[in-house]
């Protein structure tokens, strides 16, 4: 096989890892540029077009980092932002694409077909098994998945015999990215997470990641969370940032706050279709790199956008 898979150093590394409850509030730009590295292994928690945290790869792109293997269970058009920006050199997912109207990422197509990125498939429950074995702090997890596919040659998957049941199985390496990244619903200032609605892989991502910066919709005070501590999904121990922003996942959504904007996803892939790579460069330079932050990208969307966003929510769950 072709992984490294170190289990004992990472256990050593999270054993000496600073666990004290100490306030972790920072700006997005400080959060990236303290625990982000060119070529780093960079997990997005989230899903698609759910809770991806956008501010937080906007700001990636802002920074100038390169070299990144981007870790995702299904990929979106964030992936497309960060390869046009020569951000994106590897990419490990089971699926990309700008949503499900649209079809496998043109982009991304583009950059393997020229050999000016990586792609490296496996199957949506193989990338949640890697991220579970290192959270468990296995060297691997036994699968079904993906047996009797192509994947498991040109990856060099191994395989064994179950000891009990004589079964075949595939064996997935532990995945240990450097840094994981996840927007969530909210958060208090020693890192203790909350997310509504679907979890996704982020729990098993924190876990397994070495730092992670979470951004969060509002950053509430300790005695609500633990008002209802049974929904706090990432303890503090695992997070090294937590960055106040609402609306930090648009265009994707974040569920009990608002709605995907399909509608401006849309915009951008009429751009991709138009102009090919060239379109989704100008989206970057008008809406990323054109502008100081987060903050003023959202102020170019409008007020009355994104509270069309909020209110088209609370029509789905009325």
């Amino acid at each position: 096989m072709r992984w490294n898979v170190d289990v004992r150093t990472f256990r050593e590394w999270a054993e000496r890892k600073d666990k004290s409850p100490t306030p972790k509030l920072m700006s997005l730009d400080e959060a990236v540029k303290r625990f982000l590295r060119n070529g780093a292994v960079v997990a997005i928690g989230g899903c698609l077009y759910s809770r991806t945290p956008m501010a937080a790869v906007h700001e990636i792109i802002r920074q100038g980092f390169r070299e990144l293997t981007i870790v995702r269970n299904l990929a979106g058009f964030e992936t497309d932002l960060l390869l046009v920006s020569g951000c994106l050199r590897r990419l490990i997912t089971s699926w990309c694409s700008p949503g499900y109207a649209w079809g496998m990422s043109r982009v991304l197509r583009h950059y393997v077909e020229n050999a000016l990125a990586e792609f490296e498939e496996w199957s949506h429950l193989g990338i949640g098994l890697r991220l579970k074995a290192a959270a468990m702090g296995v060297p691997f997890l036994p699968t079904f998945s993906m047996l009797g596919s192509s994947i498991m040659e040109r990856l060099g998957i191994a395989e064994m015999t179950c000891p009990y049941s004589g079964e075949k199985l595939a064996l997935v390496p532990a995945l240990y990215p450097d840094v994981a990244i996840i927007h969530a619903n909210r958060a208090d200032a020693y890192g203790n997470i909350q997310i509504d609605g679907y979890t996704h892989m982020d729990k098993d991502m924190a876990q397994a990641a070495r730092h992670v910066i979470a951004t969060v919709e509002e950053v509430v005070d300790g005695d609500e969370i633990r008002r209802s501590a049974e929904r706090t999904i990432i303890p503090f121990f695992c997070v090294d940032a937590v960055v106040e922003l609402p609306f930090g996942a648009y265009p994707s959504e974040c569920w009990g706050r608002y709605e995907a904007d399909f509608s401006h996803i849309a915009s951008y892939q009429q751009r991709v279709d138009e102009r090919g790579i060239e379109g989704a460069r100008s989206y970057v330079s008008e809406n990323i790199t054109g502008v100081s932050s987060f903050m003023e990208f959202l102020s170019k969307v409008g007020v009355e956008q994104l509270l069309g966003r909020v209110r088209a929510f609370r029509n789905v769950v009325a």
